[in-house]
């Protein structure tokens, strides 16, 4: 029997009044018992219970912690779990909770993160209603399906605002990206309806990589990453997507090449 490892874990809660003190688990919090390598957080994609309790959760703003405690954790000289409580306090004060920890046993860091997801976080019709994305929402959540596969997603930066390198009040957010060298942005472009958003997407690639030349004084490598052309009932309409991103200097691939893609990251990231 291959031997177990010792984990420790904390549910991550989002408490909306905390003087009623109802709450809802978003995330999760596991580590290695006794060991010095990083936590590793992960939270929900679905929000359905959250926005139940609270109408008006800003749901973009608790994604954007998920993040940030797992850049505080990998920057910290010895992980542990006092980074994620600053984070807390400096943020939402009491609207975000941590449990205690709590041991169990594991096959692996990832196996358990993922057991711990279905049992204490995702809605039980989570599988389901995943099954029901389509456009771009299907492609966002398998583009990161497959960079947690490969063990680089915590290390990846998220919903980039592109005003940072172009101009103040662009509303575009790049999904995620990562340097090694040059500075690789990949964002999810579906061409399942219609073509705008790669028009949007390619009239947005000049502007990025002069400001990324200007920032980090690097290349820019920007991906989009579009359904297969069997996926879609427009091949026109789809052909004309591809070939404006092309024609921008965008690299266009499909859902088909994110397993390379990932794996390309976590050989870079060197994961």
């Amino acid at each position: 029997m291959e031997k177990r490892v010792e984990c420790e874990f904390s549910l991550i809660r989002y408490v909306p009044d905390p003087v009623k003190g109802e709450f809802a688990n978003i995330g999760v919090l596991v580590r290695e018992a006794g060991a010095a390598h990083q936590p590793v957080v992960r939270f929900t994609r679905d929000w359905s219970r959250v926005r139940c309790m609270d109408a008006d959760v800003d749901v973009e703003l608790l994604e954007s912690f998920e993040a940030e405690m797992n850049e505080r954790l990998s920057a910290a000289q010895r992980p542990d779990t006092k980074p994620m409580l600053q984070v807390l306090e400096d943020t939402l004060s009491n609207s975000l909770q941590m449990t205690e920890m709590r041991g169990t046993l594991a096959e692996s860091l990832p196996a358990e993160l993922d057991s711990l997801m279905r049992m204490y976080v995702e809605p039980l019709k989570a599988p389901a209603s995943r099954k029901k994305q389509s456009g771009r929402a299907a492609l966002v959540s398998a583009m990161r399906d497959e960079f947690e596969r490969a063990g680089v997603w915590r290390l990846m930066r998220k919903r980039i605002p592109a005003a940072q390198y172009t101009q103040a009040g662009d509303p575009l957010k790049i999904d995620c990206g990562y340097r090694n060298g040059r500075v690789r942005l990949f964002h999810a472009v579906s061409l399942e309806n219609d073509a705008e958003a790669a028009k949007g997407l390619a009239y947005s690639a000049e502007s990025l990589r002069a400001g990324v030349q200007r920032a980090e004084q690097t290349e820019l490598e920007l991906t989009a990453v579009v359904e297969s052309l069997n996926k879609v009932s427009d091949a026109e309409q789809y052909g004309f997507g591809v070939r404006t991103m092309e024609s921008a200097g965008l690299r266009v691939l499909t859902v088909t090449d994110l397993g390379r893609l990932a794996e390309t990251a976590r050989r870079e990231l060197r994961v």
